[in-house]
């Protein structure tokens, strides 16, 4: 019979001590850790509170797979310019087009599986009510001053011209499509002129300072989110605007302010504070409670100075205790093929498209959490989508799966047979031991994307595993053949089991379907170590493939679907 040892020499470098322990840990019956309760609504009981939607969910999920006590709040942000415009271009009021893109939003993150425990928006009384409060805590507090700036005009609408209204070259990076308040090519914010604006920040910098030495250095950022951050104080804090002229937002309310609403990045945080609190009463034991609780953010490189300067500014200068981020999360842009994605320009597949297409909600989580662009910018790639699902998911650990369970379900009655391992099998342990708690140190560190490929190589050395054991062969020999197959099947069955808990925050609906095949609970939770979660005698139930292969005729045809013709 031939060994598996022998192709496993890469791991030769793990310690005796190390494929000891690793085995230790797989003999102890399998720990659950039990997630946290089901009731509602979640309060902290020293737990994690994040924002913004696919990558914050995929590490909502993993922080209740390891039990932790999860808030997950989010909501549409309706104030301000765009929806104004927006609203004009359809006919409609702004409320009418914030409940029609509220409605929207909700079921396209339904149908991606993505699980608020309270999705909201920001258009409520709560928010007026919060932000208002925060508005007079900073005024009274003198970081609110008043400076009259021109503001650009336009004589054929006879209106102000809010910033988003405004396209031109950037002054920092001379790209020549920067919007008025912000650039998309450098990130940095710009002042369009403005008119009889309430502006605020330079005397809160020595207070954000201090914090922000102290949340960088013990939390966890992206590098791009320091850096995006740094960038912005080092030169010194500038005033910037919080007040437009416009109808659709929070009122100003201050004396001589009626007629104009707070600038949507002033408002638009405080959503956060609000919508907790239309999930609970209780939302301060969330957002006054920095000691008990971490606050989690997800966002795109554009929004990282509003969440890393102007929003913790506001909550800072307030002097009231509120808990202001701890780990922030921003990423570099996802492009489109060869360009940008654009929903203004119809450039790109969207939240609509893809519930349109015939690739499973599961795919497009996977594809895009593949790619995620967390140190550079990436591209989606139609091509690239194909060969990740036909090779990596198909090929890779569906087959895995599907040939270990359906080798137990055949050749032992759908019974885990008994395990006797030799020490082959414990480097096995040892290696896939390692793969998982690179997993957890890349998961907590909020590198989701490669966290994945610690999947994929424990799905290939399941592989290996049985390619090189050859069980179908050893099931018809000698009795101790036989049993050498109970094992190594025993073992890759648990390798399974062990993968629907990783693929678990990425995969819900095909770990659903798993965790039935596995007959395993849906509640179990993730530990630290590879353990024996399926212990011999246990029932598995019956095996189905997890992955179907995209044809290259179905990926032509989304690729003339979805080519990203510009529209005027």
């Amino acid at each position: 019979m031939q060994s598996v040892a022998a192709e496993f020499k890469i791991d030769e470098d793990i310690p005796e001590e190390e494929v000891e322990k690793a085995y230790n840990e797989w003999i102890k019956p399998a720990s659950n850790i039990p997630r946290c309760s089901t009731k509602r609504p979640v309060l902290p009981i020293k737990g994690n509170i994040i924002g913004s939607v696919l990558s914050a969910d995929v590490f909502a999920k993993y922080c209740r797979l390891r039990g932790a006590n999860t808030l997950y709040i989010c909501g549409t942000d309706e104030y301000g310019t765009a929806t104004e415009t927006k609203a004009l271009e359809e006919g409609l009021t702004p409320q009418q087009i914030c409940n029609k893109y509220n409605k929207l939003h909700a079921e396209i993150y339904e149908w991606f599986n993505i699980k608020f425990d309270h999705f909201g928006r920001t258009s409520t009384e709560r928010q007026t009510k919060i932000a208002q409060n925060i508005f007079w805590e900073l005024h009274k507090r003198n970081y609110i001053l008043q400076e009259s700036v021109e503001q650009l005009y336009c004589g054929s609408c006879e209106r102000f011209l809010a910033d988003r209204f405004v396209f031109g070259i950037c002054p920092h990076c001379q790209y020549d499509d920067a919007r008025g308040d912000q650039c998309d090519k450098c990130g940095k914010l710009i002042n369009a002129p403005e008119l009889k604006e309430p502006r605020y920040l330079p005397k809160i910098e020595p207070k954000l300072q201090e914090w922000l030495e102290k949340s960088t250095s013990t939390g966890q950022w992206t590098h791009l989110g320091k850096a995006i951050t740094q960038s912005w104080i080092k030169t010194g804090l500038k005033p910037r605007c919080i007040s437009r002229d416009l109808k659709w937002g929070t009122p100003v309310p201050l004396e001589g302010y009626e007629n104009k609403v707070f600038y949507v990045w002033f408002d638009a945080p405080i959503g956060y504070l609000s919508i907790t609190s239309e999930y609970t009463e209780d939302w301060e034991k969330w957002w006054k409670n920095p000691e008990e609780v971490e606050l989690y953010q997800f966002m795109a490189k554009d929004n990282v100075p509003f969440h890393s300067v102007i929003f913790p500014s506001c909550l800072l200068g307030t002097e009231q205790n509120y808990t202001v981020v701890n780990h922030l999360s921003g990423i570099s842009y996802l492009n489109y093929e060869d360009t940008k994605f654009s929903k203004s320009r119809g450039i790109g597949v969207f939240g609509t498209d893809c519930k349109e297409t015939s690739i499973s909600s599961d795919i497009w989580r996977f594809y895009l959490l593949f790619i995620r662009p967390e140190s550079h910018d990436a591209s989606f790639c139609w091509e690239d989508l194909m060969n990740k699902n036909n090779s990596d998911l198909l090929g890779n650990i569906g087959n895995f799966i599907n040939r270990a369970l359906t080798f137990v379900s055949k050749n032992f009655k759908g019974v885990v047979p008994e395990m006797q391992l030799n020490e082959a099998d414990k480097l096995l342990i040892a290696r896939i031991n390692l793969n998982l708690q690179e997993y957890i140190d890349q998961m907590e560190k909020l590198v989701l994307r490669d966290a994945i490929r610690n999947i994929l190589n424990i799905g290939r050395l399941g592989n290996l595993y049985i390619q090189v054991n050859e069980p179908w062969v050893l099931i018809k020999g000698t009795p101790e053949e036989k049993v050498r197959a109970g094992t190594i099947m025993g073992l890759s069955v648990n390798i399974a089991c062990l993968l629907s808990l990783l693929l678990e925050p990425y995969l819900p609906v095909s770990v659903a379907s798993l965790r039935s095949q596995l007959n395993y609970p849906a509640e179990a939770t993730l530990g630290s170590a590879f353990q024996r979660y399926l212990a011999p005698g246990h029932k598995i139930g019956k095996p189905s493939p997890l992955f179907k292969k995209i044809e290259p005729s179905e990926l032509e045809e989304l690729q003339k679907r979805f080519q990203g013709k510009q529209q005027q």
